[in-house]
């Protein structure tokens, strides 16, 4: 009858310790996993860096300053059109409404998140005051414009400055 008992204890269903061992392992691993994929993502999709020099950036914060100040007393008036055929348009006009002619434009479009999707733009003046550029049509989303406007193209610092955040309708 003995060995009957110890065949009986041996076949027995329910939670031995192995099978806790496996479930903490497999849990342990899965949270593992989860995170290192996470942390993947993360360094991937964003370096951190948000400006290339951020020292000299600092020291000519209070000229940039200066600069936007300049540009408020110029009162200049903008007008800005993006469609989502990839189509920019920028006119600026005195603060009477003259259009501002012979300028040098130049730009960039990108997301906001990530440079992968940045377009440096070029415009032409198709009239006075008008400048177009043309790129690749634009996806759904958040898109954020800069601009800057150059008396001629010799000028060092641009006489005036504009960034815009664009949101294309899905």
């Amino acid at each position: 009858m003995n060995s009957s008992l110890i065949s009986a204890v041996h076949t027995a269903s329910g939670l031995h310790g192995r099978h806790v061992l496996g479930i903490l392992l497999g849990f342990f691993g899965v949270v593992f996993t989860a995170n290192a994929l996470m942390i993947f993502c993360a360094i991937s999709t964003n370096t951190g860096l948000v400006a290339s020099e951020p020292y000299r950036a600092g020291l000519r914060y209070n000229e940039r300053i200066a600069a936007d100040e300049q540009q408020i007393l110029l009162g200049w008036v903008e007008r800005l059109d993006v469609n989502r055929e990839g189509q920019v348009l920028v006119g600026l006009a005195e603060r009477d409404g003259r259009p501002l002619a012979g300028l040098r434009i130049e730009g960039s479009l990108g997301r906001p998140s990530t440079n992968r999707l940045d377009r440096t733009l070029t415009f032409s003046e198709a009239s006075p005051g008008r400048y177009e550029a043309v790129t690749d049509p634009l996806g759904a989303g958040t898109w954020v414009l800069a601009v800057t406007a150059r008396a001629d193209a010799n000028a060092q610092d641009p006489l005036y400055r504009l960034r815009r955040r664009l949101w294309i309708r899905p």
